[in-house]
């Protein structure tokens, strides 16, 4: 038995509404590259920042390194990214939280690494914080930043159960 080792697929049942969705993402990812309109991919993930109790052994000629079980805990980050699939560009930001405020920050520094783009369309979850209501209320509403950013950027999201 080797019970580390498993295989992923789609337990539930694909319906409609989910592989609209999908062929929507895939119709995005088979357009050619246009810099006007970048097509981009963004997820994020927490991170738990761990530290070694035991100092571990460094490899030696035909043995691999060897670390012991033990951590300490130096609690957690959020690590955001971006990565555009047709030229390989990405961008990757950490943060001490995930909240709406770091999302519409992220979103304001992906703006501003498309100056020229027309639209630029994020493929994203449905999280809570992925929304253009984190722009609202983390930049000023009368101000240009939050239009700006709504104008500029089209959230198209995963299908809901199974981003």
């Amino acid at each position: 038995m080797q019970p580390h080792r498993k295989k992923q697929w789609c337990i539930r049942k694909l319906t409609a509404q989910f592989l609209a969705r999908m062929e929507l993402i895939l119709r995005l990812y088979l357009l050619p590259y246009n810099s006007l309109k970048p097509v981009v991919c963004y997820d994020e993930r927490p991170c738990f920042l761990i530290g070694n109790t035991v100092e571990g052994l460094a490899m030696k000629s035909g043995q691999v390194a060897k670390e012991h079980y033990a951590y300490s805990k130096h609690g957690s980050c959020s690590l955001l990214a971006m990565i555009e699939p047709k030229t390989g560009k990405r961008f990757v930001q950490i943060r001490r939280k995930r909240r709406k405020k770091e999302f519409a920050n992220f979103m304001k520094k992906l703006a501003e690494l498309y100056p020229d783009a027309e639209k630029i369309i994020v493929v994203l979850d449905n999280l809570n914080t992925h929304n253009y209501s984190s722009f609202c209320e983390n930049f000023d509403r009368t101000a240009n930043p939050t239009s700006q950013l709504k104008n500029q950027i089209k959230n198209c999201t995963t299908y809901k159960i199974k981003s």
